[in-house]
């Protein structure tokens, strides 16, 4: 089957979808999980095999940690079907009704979006967790995966397509294409088929489809996240926050990449956390004031390049900053509105804070590493948007529905 033709057939299968009740939905999901279960060995054999070519081309190991698809991870996917079908059904649902004076009655009503392509790189466990979140939402899925986790994303796309045809939904309910980059393009032009372009990874692929794609996108995009440590910290939680929000897993999109923290603090805090961030292994790139507070440890000068990157990685840049409001006017220079978190116990300061820091989760006393779909009680998400159409933080069920407006008369004509 071609893409065009994949496209197509996709569409077909969300006009079916879309009219599915809850129940019809939530066996498809049981029948996922079960499937998922009952070939579970198998999965891990080719996500095995995956991460032996990954070391044989030396990839780093921050794209190897998201690569591995280990027990854990997969029952931790299993266990977000299941989330999913706990969801209440969003299609469907009155956002707001009302009655006209001329008696027709009004009503803004949740429904599908259709045919949802997502594309992402190096994750497995994305494929599922779109798969769930997009059936439940009622829309027909295509999924196309990065090269590096081909095996992987194929075992579990055949699993998925499978249980999803054993329990009656319609074939291309869920479709799979391949990395091939020829494929992804006529993908791109497909937009009298597919509604919508979820991109979940780095810079270069959203640069690489917001310049190719002839369909509208919703950006899961990645972030350059801050920690600022306010004047009224309290210096254990900022201690403890500061190297969950880096260290807990570095390779995802709301790990903190800099570290922000006011002078009147900076000589009591920096030296115990550097030295614990160091032993951890993290790379640290710290500015003069910085420098003049630690000794012992091999720290590089920081440069704007450190505070514009997103690591991704055990590295860190760090920044002394004189005021609330430098530090404000910092992460409005280099933040990509994805996840941004003071500490503080000043209420003023923390109200500021919020109402200032442009982005789509901001924290108080709180790691960056909860933006997440499961930890927000969505079941799971397909990517975090930092876009402010349509969708804005963690993409779950709700954020796979627009809207349309039902209009009841009893024959009104305008005049």
């Amino acid at each position: 089957m071609t893409t065009d033709e994949t496209c197509r057939a996709a569409k077909a299968a969300a006009g079916e979808l879309a009219l599915l009740t809850r129940a019809r939905k939530d066996d498809a999901l049981h029948h996922i999980a079960e499937a998922l279960e009952r070939r579970f060995d198998e999965i891990l054999r080719d996500n095995a095999e995956d991460l032996r070519l990954a070391r044989q081309s030396r990839l780093p190991e921050t794209l190897i940690d998201r690569l591995l698809l280990d027990e854990e991870r997969l029952r931790d996917a299993i266990r977000s079907v299941r989330r999913v079908v706990a969801l209440d059904d969003p299609v469907g649902e009155v956002v707001r009704g009302w009655r006209l004076e001329n008696g027709m009655d009004v009503r803004q009503v949740r429904v599908p979006l259709g045919v949802v392509a997502v594309i992402y790189e190096s994750r497995p466990a994305v494929t599922v967790d779109a798969a769930a979140l997009c059936l439940k939402s009622g829309n027909a899925v295509i999924l196309r995966g990065g090269a590096a986790a081909k095996h992987s994303n194929r075992i579990l796309a055949e699993v998925i397509e499978g249980a999803v045809l054993e329990s009656g939904l319609a074939a291309r309910s869920v479709s799979h294409l391949s990395p091939d980059r020829e494929e992804l393009l006529e993908l791109l032009r497909c937009r009298d088929a597919v509604d919508v372009i979820v991109p979940r990874g780095g810079a270069d692929l959203l640069e690489y489809l917001v310049a190719h794609s002839h369909i509208p996108l919703l950006y899961a995009a990645g972030g350059n996240c801050h920690v600022y440590v306010d004047s009224a910290a309290d210096l254990d939680k900022a201690h403890a926050i500061v190297v969950n929000a880096k260290c807990q897993r570095p390779g995802t999109g709301n790990a903190a990449e800099t570290l922000l923290v006011h002078q009147r603090v900076a000589a009591t805090l920096l030296p115990q956390l550097l030295q614990e961030l160091d032993r951890r292994g993290v790379e640290m790139a710290v500015d003069k004031a910085t420098t003049t507070l630690i000794e012992g440890l091999q720290l590089k000068r920081a440069n704007r390049s450190h505070y514009e990157t997103e690591f991704m990685a055990l590295k860190l840049a760090v920044r002394v900053v004189n005021s609330l409001e430098e530090a404000l006017e910092h992460i409005a220079a280099y933040g990509s509105g994805h996840s941004e978190a003071i500490v503080t116990e000043d209420a003023v300061a923390a109200r500021t804070f919020l109402r200032r820091v442009d982005a789509a989760c901001v924290y108080v006393n709180a790691s960056t590493r909860f933006t997440d779909g499961a930890e927000f009680g969505f079941g799971a998400e397909i990517g975090v948007s930092t876009q402010k159409l349509h969708a804005r933080g963690p993409i779950g069920v709700r954020e796979l529905t627009c809207t349309k407006y039902e209009i009841w008369g009893d024959g009104q004509v305008r005049s």
